[in-house]
């Protein structure tokens, strides 16, 4: 998972084409959930890789059943290589081990660098003050560094397992969804 739009594509996929088409990966099938908007240009950029791939952006017939959709897919997945981001907590909710990687101009990059007061950008491993989820921003994302991280979290999935049930059970899995508790709590202020 690339990212969600089209200048992460387009930053992304060429490191993210290089890690896939490794010889440790050639087996694989790859799995591309996707959205409308970017759907040809990652078929486009895609294009070099391969292994058998479906690249898929839901039916367009109502954004729950497309967030569904790739839900299915995430929880299908053996692992992933995503963009930083939400989609960590996606993957996080179904269990799907996972590899971040990230980056971004030199300018952003820069600035960014000097105001982050944190070792890690990866959300699961925020909040669940780990350091679990192997991570690759900036500089750092590069496919040679990538593919270890990948083949280990294929070869060892469950290293992740516990970080993603700690996450999920700080944000509240199991208990009654975001719009009951804001509820409860403005009932409670009355």
């Amino acid at each position: 998972m690339p990212g969600s739009r089209k200048s992460e594509i387009s930053r992304l996929i060429p490191c993210f084409n290089k890690v896939l088409r490794h010889k440790a990966f050639a087996d694989i099938q790859l799995i591309f959930p996707t959205l409308p908007h970017i759907h040809d240009l990652l078929v486009e950029k895609t294009s070099s890789i391969e292994q058998s791939k479906f690249i898929f952006s839901g039916n367009g017939k109502s954004q729950l059943n497309a967030a569904r959709q790739r839900f299915i897919a995430y929880s299908c997945a053996d692992a992933a290589l995503a963009a930083s981001g939400t989609v960590s907590l996606e993957l996080a909710a179904v269990s799907t081990p996972m590899v971040i990687a990230y980056d971004m101009g030199l300018l952003s990059r820069l600035i960014i660098g000097a105001m982050l007061r944190v070792d890690s950008v990866t959300l699961v491993n925020l909040v669940s003050d780990t350091r679990d989820i192997p991570e690759f921003i900036g500089k750092r994302c590069k496919s040679q560094l990538i593919i270890p991280a990948l083949e280990k979290v294929l070869r060892v999935p469950g290293l992740q397992a516990e970080a993603m049930s700690i996450t999920m059970n700080l944000l509240g899995r199991g208990e009654p969804g975001q719009g009951t508790r804001a509820a409860d709590a403005i009932l409670a202020r009355l």
